[in-house]
């Protein structure tokens, strides 16, 4: 019996939440990757259990995976990105704060997304028409909300706009501190939860476009109607790249201006 995207991509985030699952706590191996970047046995095996999900349902689509790299055909134009396990380090240091991200692609239009959390068990799942989280098997929709003031901004490398922008610069800046409550989850189960109502906005700089950390989310705040743009405002993956989502239209404008004040501070 065929399996729709919908549900296969859900299946894909939980066979990779189930292995992060089984693999917390313990002490697990190390592979140096780039910089400070490692993967883990957990990224290795949960990323294995999401391939052979897409591989058996979707043998003639192309999967992109942060670990394994390209498999699979290119011929349809269908491609499915794959984060096993978004937020290595913090998994390393048994903190439960990760995710694992599955989406189809084609072109730059993600057609289903989901963002699985290991650790309570939720899928935020998106078919391009609405955006739902899972729990226990019963679906209720996302409703964006800026009400908590809670805004996560992302503090990883790299800084491609730096000299305009800097997260630390927009932390510190009594504006912001004002009106937003700054967070640092560093995992993108944070672009779901502005979906999910349970953030204000989340901002990062650098190049997103076919990224396999944030396509799923991405794709949830869309499909949430959160309001979503680049690091100045400007239409996703273009310009200067970066990301700023918002659950709404004041919050998002709020941010802007404080992004755009560094950049005159800057000049």
């Amino acid at each position: 019996m065929s399996i729709d995207d919908r549900d296969l991509v859900i299946k894909a985030a939980e066979a990779g939440a189930t292995v992060v699952r089984s693999y917390y706590g313990l002490s697990l191996s190390r592979w140096k990757k780039s910089g400070e970047d490692f993967a883990t046995t957990a990224d290795i095996e949960a990323e294995r259990a999401i391939l052979d999900v897409l591989h058996a349902a979707r043998p003639d689509d192309l999967v992109v995976a942060e670990e394994s790299g390209r498999t699979g055909s290119d011929g349809n134009g269908r491609t499915w990105l794959v984060d096993p396990l978004c937020g290595t380090l913090n998994f390393a240091v048994h903190n439960m704060l990760v995710s694992v991200n599955v989406a189809l692609q084609t072109g730059t239009r993600a057609l289903v997304a989901a963002s699985a959390d290991p650790f309570t068990g939720e899928v935020f799942w998106t078919d391009g028409a609405g955006a739902h989280v899972r729990r226990d098997g019963v679906d209720e929709p996302l409703a964006p909300s800026a009400e908590s003031g809670l805004v996560d901004v992302n503090l990883d490398a790299p800084f491609p706009n730096e000299r305009v922008f800097r997260a630390a610069r927009l932390l510190s800046d009594p504006r912001f501190i004002a009106r937003f409550r700054p967070r640092v989850v560093s995992t993108t189960l944070a672009v779901a939860w502005v979906a999910a109502g349970r953030r204000a906005a989340y901002v990062t700089d650098g190049p997103l476009s076919g990224n396999v950390h944030f396509t799923a989310g991405i794709a949830l705040c869309h499909a949430a109607g959160c309001v979503v743009s680049g690091i100045h405002g400007q239409p996703l993956h273009t310009g200067a790249g970066g990301l700023v989502v918002a659950a709404d239209e004041q919050t998002h404008t709020t941010l802007l201006t404080l992004i755009r004040n560094q950049r005159a501070e800057g000049d």
